[in-house]
């Protein structure tokens, strides 16, 4: 479809899960992509798979000499830097506040938020001088409701306000500023953040589509392609007056708990409340 014709994208983490579909829908629409991973057996590889219009340049995002040099291997391989999806990440550190180390919160904090700020940073300066471009990056419904890991939703609420902060800067330089807020989506971070080693979480893909699928209005678990095309709407011209905006592709997830169940916990109540009344008008 060329939807990304002519457009030159970095993609952070994207030599798997969500960053993997990312970078494949984008080559797919016409962009040329730099895979930006440290995982190097998958980020050679696939860039392989796709072509003259992929590269990959291994990177630690929470480093700013990574970042730098990742910016400055798109320049030099395809000419110029249209998007720059911050999307790599990590589950985190977790625990109870009073047993959650120091070194494991500044390491959390490193790849969810620091990655963020260089990578905005870098490309920033780029686009800024063009005149254009689009900086997306993955926050999560963690940073708009509790319920997860203290350390990793404080960071993607972090993302949130970033994106919000340094849109009001950029886009006086036509430059939009935008992040995605997944929900469950099944990958092997989701694993990960359930305690499994990476091999185990690899593996459990499958198995979490079955128990993602119960917990959001949409009765699926949410698939990386979901998020792909956010990014893909985010990156392209569909979406040039969209800036500071927190896009939310979680199936109805954030809303709260299932109407099903709520209307179950309702007629429970009810019960308990009035057990010697039958029928009526059902309050839910």
């Amino acid at each position: 479809m060329d939807r990304l014709a002519g457009k030159v994208a970095i993609v952070t983490g994207g030599a798997s899960g969500i960053g993997r579909g990312t970078v494949e829908l984008f080559v797919r629409e016409g962009a040329s992509v730099v895979i930006g991973d440290l995982q190097d057996d998958k980020g050679v590889r696939l860039a392989a798979e796709l072509g003259p219009r992929a590269s990959y340049q291994r990177a630690d995002v929470s480093q700013e000499r990574d970042v730098e040099v990742l910016v400055a291997h798109a320049l030099k391989t395809f000419g110029r830097l249209d998007c720059m999806f911050n999307n790599a990440g990590i589950a985190g550190v977790s625990g109870s506040i009073t047993e959650i180390p120091v070194d494991g919160f500044d390491a959390t904090m490193g790849v969810l938020v620091r990655s963020v700020f260089l990578g905005m940073k870098h490309a920033a300066r780029i686009m800024r001088e063009q005149k254009s471009g689009s900086i997306i990056s993955t926050a999560s419904v963690a940073g708009l409701a509790t319920g997860s890991a203290h350390v990793y939703s404080a960071a993607k609420a972090a993302v949130i306000h970033l994106t919000r902060s340094v849109a009001k800067e950029l886009g006086e330089s036509n430059v939009r500023v935008n992040c995605i807020c997944p929900g469950g989506i099944a990958t092997p971070i989701f694993g990960k953040a359930l305690g499994l080693a990476t091999q185990v979480a690899d593996q459990t893909v499958d198995a979490l589509q079955e128990g993602l699928a119960r917990i959001q209005p949409i009765p699926r678990a949410g698939l990386p392609l979901d998020i792909a095309n956010a990014a893909l709407w985010l990156a392209g011209e569909e979406s040039t007056f969209v800036n500071g905006h927190a896009l939310v592709v979680d199936g109805g997830l954030v809303g709260g708990p299932l109407w099903s169940t709520v209307r179950a916990r309702s007629k429970e109540l009810r019960a308990t409340l009035c057990p010697e009344e039958e029928g009526g008008i059902d309050p839910a």
